[in-house]
């Protein structure tokens, strides 16, 4: 079956056992490939096949017989008997080039790599209308939660107050074992990698990088707000300690990594992605483990809660085939509110909870007000303005500071807080 014939193919009208199985081209297979290949091995009645595996290196072991695989992934660029491309591959710049490619050419495309996406996302829109592909990336964003399709296609008119997360489960498992335990970050990083929930360089989930992307996508979706990713702070977890824990503890809280996307009331949008303390009135707060999380404010409909996992094979391998299930019904992102897209703001003031040995950073960051110190525990709790911790966020990691968002903003130099609700 030809790409044109596909398209014109009336095939949202037939169920997937009676209509042709799509043709599959699968560039990498690691764990998001391999998951899907699992899955679709599993439910053959689900009207897809993995006709050709592309992977980058010949002779490392894998689980099915080495004459399934090819490394030529230009060459299944060009194959028009494939009806559709799912790229799950780690290297986000390879990504972008076959990924911008194939829509070039017209192409259905599925893909998991949102640190790509963040980065190229306007471009991939332009190329798709221009070459009248279609991308899908639902796997993209919390592995097994539709938050993508449901903010596209549930939320695609109706304004949002604001859309909190924990999109990053690595980060969210060491942080529910501190908890649990009262240890150290180093004992509880340990775990998470010898379980398979951490990298073995974990600067992508514990620097927050990874959740800052995947906040970059939802701010498309929920707003119609196009960033770059380094317009978002992102502050992660490597400086946390058992005190922090306790501490957080000690105001009945637990510490977790949130995405924070709210719209503000003079209409503009900001987005921070940073450790928050969470009370018990947040569905966040029973987030725990490697789970994932996401709580929808909408002016009409009220909150709503998504929970599931957010990483691994079969997870992250369900949104794929979900994406697949969407495309074969003629499904696309529209980006509704791409055509009103607000301003980005980021005059603003924070309240934080800084540890740090460090007096110079307490004077960097330049607080505008202080509520508590506690010089034994080597902590302040006070406002500092957002544009401060953005601009010096390398210095925060390199001298090992840890930052809490206690949930509070305001304007710069302003005492009335904004309405960011712990609980949102």
């Amino acid at each position: 079956m030809s790409t044109n014939a596909a398209f014109s193919a009336p095939a949202a009208s037939l169920s997937a056992s009676t209509a042709q199985p799509w043709r599959i081209g699968l560039i990498g297979f690691g764990c998001v490939g391999q998951g899907l290949f699992d899955i679709l091995s599993q439910q053959p009645a689900a009207g897809f096949s993995i006709a050709r595996i592309v992977v980058k290196t010949p002779g490392k072991a894998r689980p099915l017989p080495a004459e399934r695989f090819e490394y030529d992934p230009q060459a299944v660029l060009e194959d028009d008997t494939l009806d559709v491309l799912v790229e799950v591959i780690d290297d986000a710049e390879v990504a972008f080039q076959l990924v911008a490619e194939a829509l070039r050419r017209g192409r259905r495309v599925v893909t998991a790599n949102k640190a790509m996406l963040a980065r190229h996302l306007p471009e991939l829109i332009r190329l798709q209308r221009e070459g009248r592909g279609t991308l899908l990336y639902e796997a993209a964003v919390c592995g097994s939660i539709p938050v993508i399709r449901t903010l596209d296609a549930y939320f695609s008119t109706e304004p949002l107050r604001r859309l909190t997360g924990i999109l990053n489960g690595s980060s969210n498992y060491v942080l529910t074992r501190m908890g649990e335990d009262g240890s150290d970050y180093s004992p509880a990083l340990a775990e998470a990698q010898t379980l398979g929930f951490a990298e073995t360089d974990p600067t992508l989930d514990m620097g927050a990088f990874d959740p800052r992307s995947k906040a970059v996508l939802l701010a498309a979706h929920a707003y119609g707000a196009f960033l770059q990713p380094e317009q978002v702070l992102n502050l992660g977890i490597e400086g946390i300690g058992a005190v922090d824990i306790a501490f957080a503890a000690s105001q009945g809280q637990k510490i977790k990594v949130v995405a924070g996307l709210q719209r503000l009331p003079d209409g503009r949008v900001t987005v921070l992605v940073t450790p928050q303390l969470i009370g018990p009135e947040s569905p966040l707060y029973t987030v725990d483990q490697e789970f994932n999380g996401v709580v929808i404010e909408a002016d009409f409909a009220g909150e709503q809660f998504l929970r599931g996992r957010g990483a691994g094979g079969h997870p992250t391998g369900s949104a794929v085939l979900a994406d697949l299930a969407a495309l074969r019904q003629g499904f696309a992102y529209q980006y509704a509110k791409a055509a009103a897209a607000p301003t980005y703001a980021s005059d603003l003031e924070v309240e934080i909870y800084l540890r740090t040995d460090e007096d110079r950073i307490i004077d960097l960051l330049d607080f505008s007000e202080i509520s508590e110190e506690a010089d034994e525990d080597e902590y302040v709790v006070g406002y500092v303005a957002l544009e401060n911790l953005i601009r010096h966020r390398d210095t925060l990691r390199k001298y090992g500071a840890f930052i809490v968002r206690t949930g509070r903003l305001r304007p710069i130099s302003v005492g009335t807080e904004l309405a960011e609700e712990v609980s949102a």
